[in-house]
Parts: C-alpha cells; structure tokens; sequence
C-alpha cells in the first residue's frame, strides 16, 4: 500500500543516496501518493537528516530543491497511503525517535499500536503524529537502548507488532547500514556492487540492479555496502533466494505487468485479505472501530439505503443481497446521482451507506449531505484516507486495496463488496439476527477467499485466449441471477469501459420479458450460473436459461463453480472457480469478467489504463 525504497554505498558521503530515494519513490509512488519523505544518513552527523510533504512527490522534490540536504551514505524514502492519521506533513513518513538519530518507514498497519503507544507514553514518549509508525519508531528506539544493535533491536520490535507491516531504520551511529523487518508485507533486496537497495518491490531499484533476493515471511535484512545479512525473527541465519529481474525499468512501475489494470487484477487476493485484516477481537468478535456511530442508534435501524455510482452502485447491489439475507432490514441501492432529485424517504431511522473509491466522488458527496439534513446516518466506505465524504460521513469503513491506477476499477470493487460484508456480518451481530458461531463460521470464509481469487487469476489463461479470438466482437451480453445478477451488470461495465463495444448486463429471469429479442446467431454471452449447491432452485433456472438463447444461436461462456458439470452440454466455453458460499460468489466470479475485458481492449490496441473520456475521480455533478 505504501512505497518504501533503502539504499547504502560507499563510505565518502555523495548525491547517490538521495538520487536512488527519489528514483525508487518515482517508481513506486502507484503504491501512495499521499505523502512522501526521504531520511539520509552522513558519517559523523548527530542526527539523521530528513524532508517529508504531504501530497504528491513533486512537492517534495520542491521542497529538497528549495531546502537541500548533504551529501550522504545512506537514505530511505517512502510514498504514503495512508492508514493511521490524516495525509499531512505531520504523518508522513520518516518518523523520528532517539532524539532525531533514528528515522524510520513503514508499509503496512500495526494493529496493537494503541497498546503499545500506552505502554511508551508512560515511558515518557511524546508522540508527534497520529500514525502507528511513529510507535513502531519509538518502540525501536527502546530495544535499541537495550539491545545496542540495530538488527537485534529490530528482531527484538518485529515480534512484539501485530499487523502487517514492513519497517525500514537507519540510525545516526550506523552511516553504512539500513536494516528492515518482513511480516505479511512485501521487501525484496537489490544487490550492487558496492553498494546495496531495499525496496518494497524491484521498481524501488531497477534502474539501478536487475539481481535481487527475496526475503520471505518474518525475516529481517541488513545492508551495508559490501555485505547483506537476513536472519528471522527468531534470530536464525536464513539464505535467500536469489533471482535476475526479466523486465527493464519502464515496466517498473507496473510491478512487471503489461498495464495498471493487470497488475490489479492480481493484486485482488491481497487488497480482500487486507480489508479483512484486524477486524475482530480477543474473543473473535466483530470490531469495526471506525463506526461512530451509537450503537442504540444502529439498533433502531429500520432501513438501508446504498448511494454510490457506476462499479460502486453494483458492489452496493451485491451487499443488498447479504445485508438483507443476515440483517433482515430491507435495503434499497440507489445511483447517488439520481438519489437527492426524487425526494427520497429517509428519516432518523434510516442508515445511508455511501460507496466510493476516491472519497471524492460529487454526486456522492451531494447525495452523503442531502441524506444528513433529512436526518439518516451515514457509514461511508472509502479506499482513500483523509478524502472528503468520510470526514462528512457519521462514519468510515476503509477498504485497504492500495493505490488504484488504472481508471477501470478491479481491486476496490473486491474490497468494497468485502467492507460491505463486514459491515453486515457486525449489524447482524450488534442486533442479534446471527448466533455468534455463524457469524465467526462466514467469517472464517471470508478469510478463505483471498487464496480463492488467486486460483481464479491463476485460471485466466482460457479467459485471455477466448478474449484475444474475440477481438473483433461488436457486442457481448451478461446474464445473472440473485447475487450474479449484478456481476452481469459489472461485466458489462468493464467491456464498455474498456473496449468501447456494446455490453449489456441482465437478470436472466428477463429474458423472456424482452432482451431475448437481442439473440442472434453468433451472439457472445456470459452466463454466471449460480452454486448447485444452493437452497433455491436458481441453478435449474439458469440452465433453462441457456437452453433458450442456445437454441437462438448465442455463444455461450458460462462462469461456474467446479464440478458444476450440468453446465457442460449447454456451454460453449466453461470458465471453472472456486467453489464458495452463495453470498460471498461474487469475489470469485466477477475475476474472469475482470480478465476479459482487459484483455480484450489490450488485443484491439486500446489503453486500459486511461479509457477516453473518462477519470478515476469524478469531482464534478
């Protein structure tokens, strides 16, 4: 989620430390662009010497020609998205400790940094910021004192967070040393010659090196120029492995993918793993500290209203089917566009859930302040901290997909329907329409689902080859029912999107009702078949579904659970997913959906990144 680059060479102090920060931080600043911030290290220096802006990283490149550094021997940098405190010079990265000798940088969420915040507050800390980092940095200055060397003090903090997280340090007492700290978020090592890097991915340094090592789970890496150490976090010596980079430094910035797009696609299994991260107590119970709100007033509750645009509103669509099934509160999904000009019906007793990536979108924003003068609550579920509609929302449910690039939007449509989920699953829970171990058990598959999705992505090959022949394709329908239904209507959107063609998403029960008109021989259809498995006779009915427009001539791609063999007579191309519980399917079947349209609008020459006409934030009514 955030970008962090190391560097350590020669001993005679030079410009090269601070120019392989700002390159690396260029490179990975897809990774946040909340804020950004270098520390650099000179021999014989009392303090570290660090520049931190909030924003993009041209102000802080500003701010480095206005107010220039020394020369140095080593550096850190980092690029914020942020988690814990606002996007402002204050919390962004480095943070300071020991006096200004220590900087530290972090990727990640410390979970129990309020415990431990408490813990060095008695200590006598004063804390500058409002982000965990800051209490990882003084943690490490403790061990430090204690330890007297920065790679024990490191081990020694490592196992006391709880998270994810991947810390950087360099000390004033250590001019040729950088050491980080491995759990559940990525850092991978660059090796020179004479001299060393530390990235959280190879864009950090491939400007520089293609060799590289891999440091693995719980494992922490010292560098210096001529020599790299990695031990884990029981103290245990550990070889990497070594590997060469294959792509060149354009393609860096993609992490190695062909396109935005791509690489977020891929990134889905961990932004669902991380949305889920941290959200539950000692006693397995549901917390979701961000919500605000009284919780006598979520109990009185007696209706749901979505409010989001385009993707948004069909991860809203999908929630309503959760929601309503474990809540049993009934729950409308409204486009926020149209929601304020028809003189909606919402009162106190009425939740308002507004769903937007950025936190900017207006129609959102209008429709968020319009539900509040009538007197509803509103949770808004937001990718981007510090935005405006959570900070005009009663409360904020935060997704934790990570910067999204590309216009088209992949990961945060995942992690938006898992935020929702959550948010369900704890009304459920607060209001009593679930017995704890059911919710503890959905729970449980939910957590399942990360390694689902990457089996899917790990599938896609068919689902390329078949968008590649279809290149030419002028029109392509979706067909779905109960949650796939607006899976269909996802589909399409992407196709629309991306590849400029005609797409139309439908519920299957319309066919007959007027959309089967539409069929012709040759007509390319997707079809979400629903579980087998499940309690309603949905499956049987799709079937009969794709009876009748294969009986018309269409081409029938059908999207199905494995061993779901009844599809194979009547499907023209079968793209298998995980088996998984009804309500949670979309995770998984939307992926192929994903996939298609990408690679459809690549093999047509098209940007997939930046479609015409449109941008990631729509800020404008």
């Amino acid at each position: 989620m955030c970008g962090i680059v190391g560097y350590v060479g020669s001993q005679a102090p030079s410009s090269r430390p601070l120019e392989v920060a700002l390159n690396g931080l260029k490179r990975l600043e897809y990774r946040g662009y909340d804020s950004a911030g270098i520390a650099l290290v000179t021999p014989g220096a009392e303090h570290v010497m660090s520049t931190k802006k909030a924003g993009k990283l041209v102000n802080l490149t500003a701010e480095l020609e206005a107010h220039p550094l020394p020369e140095a021997t080593a550096s850190i940098g980092h690029t914020r998205w942020a988690t814990h405190g606002a996007p402002n010079d204050l919390n962004a990265h480095p943070h300071l400790a020991d006096g200004g000798r220590l900087a530290v940088i972090h990727n990640g969420i410390v979970e129990n940094f309020a415990a431990l915040r408490l813990e060095l507050a008695a200590d006598g800390v004063t804390f500058l910021s409002e982000t965990d980092t800051e209490v990882a940095a003084h943690l490490l200055a403790k061990e430090l004192a204690a330890a007297g060397d920065l790679t024990e003090a490191m081990r020694r903090t490592a196992v006391r967070l709880e998270g994810t997280f991947t810390l950087l340090a360099v000390h004033a007492d250590r001019p040729d040393t950088v050491v980080g700290a491995r759990h559940d978020s990525p850092l991978v090592v660059g090796l020179g010659e004479g001299e060393n890097f530390l990235g959280s991915d190879v864009a950090a340094f491939i400007a520089f090196t293609r060799e590289a090592l891999e440091l693995g789970q719980d494992q922490i890496a010292t560098i210096t120029p001529d020599a790299v150490s990695v031990i884990d976090f029981d103290g245990t010596t550990v070889e990497p492995r070594r590997f060469t980079v294959d792509w060149d430094a354009d393609a860096a910035e993609k992490g190695g993918f062909a396109s935005f797009m791509d690489k977020e696609i891929h990134d889905q299994p961990q932004a669902v793993g991380d949305t889920l991260l941290g959200r539950t107590d000692l006693e397995g119970r549901l917390v979701l500290d961000d919500l605000r709100i009284d919780e006598a007033v979520l109990r009185t509750v007696d209706k749901i209203v979505v409010i989001a645009c385009g993707t948004a509103a069909y991860a809203g669509h999908v929630a309503k089917y959760a929601i309503e099934h474990w809540c049993r509160i009934p729950v409308e999904v409204e486009l926020a566009h149209e929601f304020r000009y028809r003189d909606p019906v919402v009162n106190e007793k009425t939740l308002v859930v507004a769903i937007t990536q950025s936190g900017e979108t207006m129609d959102t924003l209008m429709a968020v302040r319009h539900a509040r003068e009538q007197g509803a609550k509103v949770i808004s579920i937001v990718n981007t901290h510090g935005s405006t509609i959570p900070r005009e929302s009663d409360a904020v449910l935060y997704t934790h997909a990570g910067p999204e690039i590309a216009v088209a939007s992949t990961k945060a449509f995942l992690s938006q329907i898992t935020a929702a989920y959550l948010l369900g699953l704890y009304l459920a829970q607060l209001r009593g329409n679930m017995f704890p171990d059911e919710i503890a058990k959905i729970y449980d598959e939910l957590r399942d689902m990360p390694g689902k999705i990457q089996e899917v992505i790990d599938r896609g090959g068919r689902v390329r080859e078949i968008a590649r022949w279809m290149a030419d394709t002028s029109s392509v329908l979706f067909l779905g029912r109960h949650v796939g239904f607006p899976v269909a209507m996802e589909g399409a959107l992407k196709l629309k999107e991306l590849a400029y063609i005609h797409a139309e998403g439908f519920a299957a029960g319309e066919l007959k009702h007027g959309p089967i008109a539409l069929i012709e021989p040759g007509q390319p259809v997707f079809v979400i078949v629903p579980s087998p498995r499940g309690r309603y006779s949905l499956h049987s009915k799709v079937i009969s579904n794709i009876q009748e427009i294969r009986a018309r001539g269409a081409r029938t791609l059908v999207i199905a659970e494995d061993g779901d063999e009844a599809v194979l007579p009547f499907a023209d191309e079968v793209f298998w997913v995980p088996q998984a519980p009804t309500l949670l399917s979309p995770l998984l079947t939307v992926v192929p959906l994903q996939i298609f349209a990408c690679e459809l609008a690549t093999a047509r020459g098209l940007d997939v990144d930046q479609p015409r006409n449109l941008a990631k934030s729509v800020t404008v009514e």
